[in-house]
């Protein structure tokens, strides 16, 4: 077996938000580990989803509970008694962030913060990985990439929220968990995520699924819009490396990394509508209708070179394989339905791990 999924199997593991895109992906990847999983979320953020296509519900223990609420989250985790926790619990969607401003800080903040508070009472060894954005960065479209010391900030109400949420969590270190010699902690930063199973509102490729899989025509804002596409799978690994890594060494603690993808991966929404139409088996229809109403970056790169040299990550996939895996998985659940999805993502978990244990030296 190789080192990492070595290193979770039989882990007891704590995932807030496990029935979004990210919790579940990172759900069935570590299911498939072999470890203990409680998964706690406020809801099933979107219908269809990951989280009910896979079965997870039949695979994971969960509690539904909203991390707002601090003395529930105390008590599950508690109760619980983890010896790692993946926080991913989030309203992640930039356009609901203008319609929900409050909601949206008051989960990504606050709802941190309530896990952060929480770790106080935790008396074993516990491994904590806190998921943010790239989007926690002060974003003036620079071409460089941005490093996990530039400066944060956020325009809009969802890059506040996270960028607010790192700032509560840099107090939390300093104050409390550097000073506690079982706790480690690290924060994971990852651009714009593809892959099956996401039917999220207002993101690209949701959007153009939902509508190509009905013989509906999608309607695109910017086709000159970029940005980094990464497969979820290449993010999920690069938080499960973290923290085996943190696991591992003590210097690591309280560190924060990007994970993008390599390379020059910035596209167009031009040009992943153009893959797209390439590999969708029925017609593919597109208009595009500009709209002024929410101010978007065109312009999100990160620099991973902290995560190469002192993880030794590197991520294996580029735009096209990316995007097969993507469609491949939605043709599967929209035209061949008797296959079982959650075997099928499994599968497509089991094949990345292969090459991603053979490039990161893991075996």
């Amino acid at each position: 077996m190789d080192k990492l999924s070595n290193y979770y199997r039989n882990k007891k593991i704590l995932i807030t938000g496990h029935t979004g895109f990210k919790g579940a992906w990172l759900s069935l990847a570590l299911s498939t580990f072999g470890a203990k999983i409680l998964g706690i979320s406020k809801n099933i953020p979107t219908k269809p989803s990951l989280y009910e296509a896979s079965q997870l519900k039949q695979k994971v223990k969960t509690e539904f509970i909203d991390i707002q609420n601090l003395k529930k989250t105390k008590r599950v985790i508690k109760k619980f008694n983890p010896d790692i926790i993946f926080h991913l619990a989030a309203q992640s969607l930039v356009k609901k962030s203008f319609s929900y401003p409050v909601e949206t800080f008051l989960t990504n903040s606050i709802g941190t913060l309530n896990v952060l508070e929480s770790l106080r009472e935790i008396k074993k060894k516990c491994n904590i990985i806190i998921i943010t954005s790239d989007k926690c960065y002060e974003n003036i479209e620079i071409k460089k990439g941005y490093k996990e010391t530039d400066r944060l900030g956020g325009k809009d109400p969802y890059s506040a929220s996270k960028a607010s949420a790192e700032i509560i969590l840099h107090s939390y270190f300093n104050s409390f968990i550097c000073k506690k010699d079982n706790l480690r902690i690290s924060i994971a930063r990852a651009g714009n995520v593809v892959g099956g199973g996401d039917w999220s509102d207002d993101r690209l490729v949701p959007d153009i699924v939902k509508s190509w899989s009905k013989n509906r025509t999608v309607n695109i804002r910017n086709l000159k819009s970029t940005r980094p596409w990464q497969h979820v799978l290449e993010a999920i690994f690069g938080y499960l490396l973290l923290c085996y890594n943190l696991n591992k060494k003590k210097n690591l603690n309280g560190e924060a990394f990007n994970f993008g993808p390599g390379g020059n991966y910035n596209y167009s929404t031009k040009e992943v509508l153009e893959k797209l139409k390439t590999l969708w088996p029925k017609k593919s229809k597109i208009k595009v209708r500009r709209s002024s109403s929410i101010a978007e970056s065109t312009l999100l790169k990160l620099n991973c070179a902290k995560a190469k040299k002192r993880l030794a990550w590197r991520s294996i996939l580029n735009f096209h394989s990316t995007f097969d895996l993507t469609i491949n998985w939605y043709i599967n659940f929209y035209f061949k339905r008797k296959k079982n999805i959650y075997d099928f993502s499994r599968t497509q978990i089991k094949n990345y791990l292969v090459k991603f244990v053979k490039k990161n030296k893991l075996r």
